[in-house]
């Protein structure tokens, strides 16, 4: 059996006053998007089995100014000569665009710290970003330090930086990171954070970062929101402090953390693309991006292109981005259930007709069509759960068919019939095939060869017709209330069939000006059965012929 009595609570709740109330849960949105700084490059590349190679890296930077990134932390240059070079060659080779300010981190060491400043040298801007652990149990466990000790190295470490970056030519801004933030007694993680804001002394033209990391997630996230709440009214120099959330995700609540964290207070976020991070990864920028996009707030990234985004990701890190990963995932649009297919059809079919702009749609909480997929490779899918809604829009959207519910009910049939036979998914082109051979333009064994058509003094129509059996020639006569009711009235009276005409619909199937077109014709027979037929041509009148020909063949 499991003992959770080893477990307790490893948090520290915000010192509380009389009558004391937080302001976030009062806010109901995010309002704008936050500063992004992405930490692919660092700690995303650290995580990885296999971290990149130089000229991996430098790919992976690119792509991240491509999405729209403007801070982005590239590297620990004193941790590797290939994190050192990383960095030199992003400023000698005159990488970094104009917009871009680049991060480096360093711990509270004095000579990672000179090293670190030595990676920056001539770096039009920057960003160094330094760290010391104060939670409670790295100062007992690891450090065997006292609080005072602990705020001690951050307070030298803040001296020596502001020392040697007065010497830096460019634009350099400072982070400060209480690491293990979470763990830390909130009243001793504002003390030290406010010596080194004092020390640094930063002004509203250049503030400085401070940065709460959930180095490890140990709370929920409202908790962590709290944290951050009473940071952000307590820091010295607050107008002249960006208020950073850097969330890990360790009890799967990495987004919702950086979501409140925004709402207590939090001007910026650390994050990677996909989550990616030490454990079970930090923040997902593009989930969080796009939560904001899904609520009418434009998140200064561009997330236009899903599919081209992952395909990079994937090839550059070797890693995998899971099917159900929001938004991102092959299959986080897709209905298989016939319920959901239906509903979705209808909705989009009823934007269209009424020129909707503001989405709202079954199941789909953002336009695929918005971030590169397409509805009939990403939404609907086919599989033994599919239904007739789903199959009709496929076949619309895709091809130009637009068949009777009726038919596309019958036709479900069929899919579930193969893909449950195969074990397996239908592609659309396969939808087609089986459609096509289904229904259209059937030949055999009875064709229409020829049709000749005669217009009675009553308003009937004479319809003499040249038939095809099984390679046998004849011909009929007979008259009827239309052209096609005469052609069927003619075969049925030739071939002695019985039968009645349920259903006649036709449209354009094409859109330029040689368009096919598409007809489609339902008939029930004399013992109650139901046969369907398609037919396609340049000429309306055949088109129908052909139709009510495929559904006599269909019997």
């Amino acid at each position: 059996m499991m003992d959770s009595t080893k477990y307790g609570i490893g948090y520290f709740a915000p010192p509380a006053e009389k009558g004391h109330h937080y302001d976030w849960p009062q806010r109901d949105h995010i309002e704008q998007a936050p500063i992004w700084c992405s930490v692919d490059l660092r700690d995303g590349n650290q995580s990885l089995m296999v971290p990149m190679d130089l000229e991996q890296k430098l790919e992976f930077f690119e792509l991240l100014v491509r999405i729209g990134f403007k801070e982005i932390e590239v590297a620990f240059p004193a941790a590797s000569d290939t994190e050192f070079e990383f960095v030199r060659r992003l400023i000698e080779e005159d990488r970094i665009p104009d917009d871009v300010t680049i991060q480096v981190m360093t711990q509270c060491r004095e000579h990672i710290i000179r090293r670190t400043f030595e990676a920056i040298e001539g770096a039009p801007r920057a960003i160094v970003n330094f760290y010391n652990s104060t939670s409670a149990v790295q100062r007992e466990q690891v450090f065997r330090k006292s609080r005072q000790e602990i705020l001690e190295i951050a307070t030298d470490s803040a001296r020596l930086i502001k020392e040697l970056g007065s010497r830096h030519r460019g634009s350099l801004r400072y982070e400060y990171i209480p690491e293990s933030f979470t763990g830390t007694e909130p009243e001793y993680a504002l003390e030290v954070c406010n010596a080194v804001i004092d020390i640094l002394e930063p002004v509203s033209e250049r503030p400085m970062v401070i940065t709460l990391p959930a180095t490890v997630e140990l709370s929920m996230p409202h908790i962590y929101a709290n944290q951050v709440e009473y940071m952000s009214k307590n820091l010295h120099r607050r107008d002249s402090v960006i208020l950073s959330a850097h969330p890990h995700n360790d009890r799967g609540c990495g987004v919702a953390d950086a979501e409140l964290a925004l709402l207590a207070g939090a001007q910026r976020i650390e994050c990677c693309l996909f989550g990616n991070g030490e454990r079970t990864g930090n923040a997902d920028a593009i989930t969080l991006a796009l939560n904001m996009y899904s609520q009418g707030v434009d998140p200064g990234l561009d997330l236009s292109d899903i599919p081209g985004i992952c395909e990079e990701y994937e090839r550059l890190t070797g890693m995998h981005i899971y099917e159900r990963t929001p938004y991102a995932g092959s299959l986080v649009f897709a209905a298989f259930s016939g319920g959901h297919q239906d509903a979705i059809a209808k909705s989009l079919d009823y934007r269209a007709e009424h020129g909707l702009h503001r989405w709202s749609c079954p199941y789909i909480p953002i336009d695929p069509e918005d971030i590169g997929r397409t509805y009939d490779t990403d939404v609907i899918r086919l599989n033994s759960q599919s239904g007739k809604g789903g199959i009709r829009f496929l076949l619309h959207r895709r091809f130009g068919y637009y068949p009777p519910s009726r038919m596309c009910q019958e036709l479900g049939a069929k899919v579930k019939s193969l893909s449950d036979h195969d074990h397996k998914e239908l592609s659309v082109d396969e939808l087609l095939e089986l459609y096509e051979s289904s229904y259209v333009n059937h030949t055999s064994p009875l064709n229409v060869t020829g049709a000749h058509f005669i217009q009675n003094d009553d308003g009937s129509i004479t319809a003499d017709i040249m038939l095809d059996h099984e390679g046998r020639s004849m011909s009929g006569r007979a008259a009827g209330n239309g052209r096609l009711d005469a052609v069927a009235t003619a075969i049925e009276q030739r071939m002695g069939l019985s039968f009645v005409l349920t259903h006649y619909s036709e449209h354009a199937l094409d859109s330029d000006t040689d368009s096919r077109a598409c007809s489609y014709v339902g008939l029930r027979w004399s013992d109650g059965t139901e046969t369907w037929g398609c037919g396609t041509h340049t000429d309306i009148i055949m088109a129908g012929i052909r139709a009510l020909v495929s559904a006599i063949n269909n019997k």
